[in-house]
């Protein structure tokens, strides 16, 4: 449970015997310092999540201008035409990807290089009318509020440095759920008449609140996890070395086996499923590797978009509920890659490489060649972005974000209330070594587990042991 709670004027009965009054002490310590350093960016995390999770409405209906067209189109024109219109939009702009209309009445989404380039560089989207091939507009997605929400989100805008801290705040959210969690178990028969009092009825609501949506907050961490830059680059690592990810191009039906290299994880408009992010890319013609996604200026004797498209479609019809998109080849031995990006259950996703001369299927691959790790991951994600299961998912996903809104608050609530005049008021330190001992055990087990939080409890124990002990006057302070 996510708490800022400080040491009270008149503390709550602690357990019965003396050895687990020691551990009592020690664990609350430990939640005290948990929720006053992360419950901020909890904070954060959870408004920005709460109104990502609404991005796929937002968007159609604030960029429904460019999107939908007031008459369905029997007849569309070549998508080669459609690119060079958007092309011509954006001159010497390279193209990113192309999304075609997944219905009559939709335009053609051109995705070309923006300002800024580099992995995981936005584009600029340019929407061609399929019908005449003009441009109906022109948008800047790395400036669209929703954009601005997810970078809050994943980096609080401030790039590494702030992905490290966004790591470090949901990996500390797991610790105050099992601390607020023994807390509560350890120290429930003793708060029954403090519960009749205004401040015990918001503690009160801070525990049930904790209790009943520990489980989903825990969830919606290990969920988004995956996304961070040092334990989601270590679970991928251990994906590998146990082969519980995709596979490699040898176990694929449909293989021209070419020399591979390369990886697709670079490329934002691949959309590729995180588990294949590592995956390699083959080339056209075998001779020299390639990614997709380049210039968009095809080589002589290159297949047009259509014809991709066409190679792929046997693979990708069956996923009803599908963004496919297509990356144009990178040079002369580039491939097209067309992904088929599923909206709700990630078993319907497949991504194709295809040879730009020849129009033969390079590689194909899906849930089927997914690890047991991979395919828990994906569902994990597809569950946290509140898609996999349509509105119900994204109630429960709200929820789990309204809860963390109102667990920070309370105990920030709690700690301002109770805490002693011009003090922090932590907890006591236990007086006990052994029992401190072994809840730094646990933590260190914890720590091991998530790096980034084991470093910042190096810290604190550090500065635990170098400052307050050592200078009286802050550990008046803080208590």
């Amino acid at each position: 449970m996510t708490s800022v709670e400080a040491r009270p004027v008149s503390t709550p009965a602690p357990p019965a015997t003396a050895a687990s009054s020691q551990r009592y002490r020690a664990v609350w310590r430990w939640h005290f310092y948990a929720g006053l350093f992360v419950a901020p960016v909890l904070l954060v995390l959870a408004v920005t999540g709460s109104i990502y999770l609404f991005k796929e409405p937002f968007e159609a209906w604030r960029y429904q201008d460019v999107r939908e067209l007031a008459q369905p189109v029997a007849a569309p024109r070549p998508l080669s035409e459609q690119i060079a219109a958007a092309q011509r939009a954006r001159p010497g702009a390279p193209v990113m990807s192309v999304i075609p209309p997944a219905s009559p009445d939709r335009t053609t989404r051109v995705i070309l290089q923006g300002a800024d380039s580099g992995p995981f560089a936005q584009g600029v989207s340019v929407y061609v009318h399929p019908g005449t091939g003009e441009v109906v507009g022109q948008i800047d997605d790395a400036a669209t509020f929703m954009r601005v929400v997810r970078t809050i989100h994943g980096e609080l805008m401030a790039g590494t440095v702030g992905d490290r801290v966004v790591e470090v705040a949901a990996c500390w959210a797991l610790i105050l759920v099992a601390s607020g969690t023994y807390l509560w178990w350890t120290g429930r028969r003793t708060r029954s008449r403090a519960s009749r009092s205004a401040r015990g009825r918001l503690r009160r609501l801070h525990v049930l609140v904790g209790v009943g949506a520990g489980a989903v907050v825990v969830f919606l961490v290990m969920s988004g996890l995956p996304w961070s830059g040092v334990w989601g680059d270590g679970l991928q690592r251990v994906q590998e070395r146990t082969g519980s990810t995709a596979p490699s191009a040898a176990d694929f039906p449909s293989t021209s086996t070419p020399p591979l290299s390369g990886e697709l994880s670079g490329n934002p408009d691949a959309k590729v499923p995180w588990a294949a992010e590592r995956l390699p890319v083959p080339s056209s013609g075998g001779e020299h590797a390639g990614h997709g996604g380049g210039g968009g200026v095809l080589q002589p004797g290159a297949l047009p978009v259509e014809a991709a498209l066409a190679a792929a479609g046997p693979s990708v019809a069956s996923c009803a509920e599908c963004d496919v998109k297509v990356l144009l080849p990178d040079g002369p031995t580039g491939v097209y890659t067309v992904v088929a990006e599923p909206r709700r259950d990630p078993s319907d996703g497949r991504t194709l490489h295809v040879d730009q001369y020849t129009g033969k299927v390079l590689t194909s691959y899906g849930w089927a060649e997914y690890g047991t790790v991979a395919k828990l991951v994906e569902q994990g994600i597809a569950l946290h972005e509140g898609r996999r299961y349509g509105p119900a998912n994204l109630a429960v996903m709200l929820a789990a974000c309204l809860a963390l809104v109102t667990l920070v608050v309370t105990g920030a609530m709690m700690w301002w209330k109770r805490r002693p005049r011009g003090r922090a008021g932590a907890p006591a330190r236990p007086t006990d070594r052994r029992s401190a001992y072994g809840v730094i055990a646990v933590m260190a087990v914890l720590g091991l587990v998530f790096p980034l939080a084991g470093v910042t409890m190096a810290a604190v124990l550090l500065l635990d042991w170098l400052v307050l002990r050592r200078i009286p006057a802050v550990a008046r302070f803080v208590g």
